[in-house]
């Protein structure tokens, strides 16, 4: 199914309020890693599934791409992304990542940030986006990690002082449809594990290059010092991949 909970009033007032909605990348946990990971934007043609606010567009723009395309399928997230954007050479496609479609070769890069853990169909997008690439290709990008999905209750166990004890991992070889509470509701999302992540890459042609597990940069935790026990548990995981 294709949910579009960034178009519920709640919600998304809810989202705006986050960390990474008001401040952008830097205040994105796993932007560091990220950053680290991206190829040469010079002159490429760059596409990102799940493009939200369009931040990671701009920052395409701003290393010189010379044409970035954002897909979301929140008419709010897109809204935001065009008013934050300056830019003809960036465009916002309204759509699920599901449905839009682009020739082949279309592209030098794909990125895709914290989006493919709401889509059933993790190994069609990776065939699609295998075609849409040039030789030589990038395809990069981050999901929720499978330890962290891998519950409906994706949260701590905690003590009676309401200390954060443990992360439970149960279910995990149960791949699927999880009910989540996430901001102001409930959320679904998929749970695949990390081997199906992997295979899904290497079965529509990829090349893995990395797979990351970033932790919080010294500074964020130095500025919030709750963001330690993200040390205790991958809550985020990275792969690049070449065509």
């Amino acid at each position: 199914m294709k949910q579009n909970k960034y178009d519920d009033e709640n919600f998304f007032a809810a989202y705006e309020k986050m960390p990474r909605s008001v401040n952008g990348l830097e205040s994105a946990g796993e932007w560091h890693v990220l950053k680290e990971l991206l190829p040469d934007f010079r002159n490429k043609s760059v596409l990102d599934l799940g493009c939200g606010y369009g931040w990671h567009c701009r920052y395409a723009r701003e290393q010189q791409a010379r044409s970035v395309i954002g897909v979301d399928i929140s008419e709010k997230m897109l809204e935001k992304a065009r008013e934050l954007t300056d830019d003809p050479a960036i465009s916002y496609i309204h759509s699920a990542i599901e449905d839009v479609d682009f020739s082949s070769h279309q592209f030098d890069v794909v990125l895709s940030s914290l989006a493919f853990h709401y889509i059933q169909s993790f190994d069609e997008i990776c065939k699609k986006v295998y075609t849409y690439l040039k030789p030589d290709g990038t395809f990069l990008f981050s999901v929720e990690h499978p330890i962290f999905t891998s519950r409906n209750e994706q949260d701590w166990y905690y003590d009676d002082q309401g200390n954060r004890k443990h992360w439970a991992v149960d279910d995990y070889q149960s791949e699927g449809l999880r009910e989540t509470t996430f901001l102001t509701g409930n959320v679904l999302k998929y749970h695949r594990t990390f081997a199906t992540y992997m295979n899904d890459i290497l079965q529509a042609g990829f090349i893995i290059k990395e797979v990351r597990e970033p932790v919080p940069s010294e500074e964020m935790v130095k500025n919030i010092p709750e963001m330690k026990d993200e040390f205790r548990r991958p809550m985020f995981i990275l792969f690049s991949a070449k065509k």
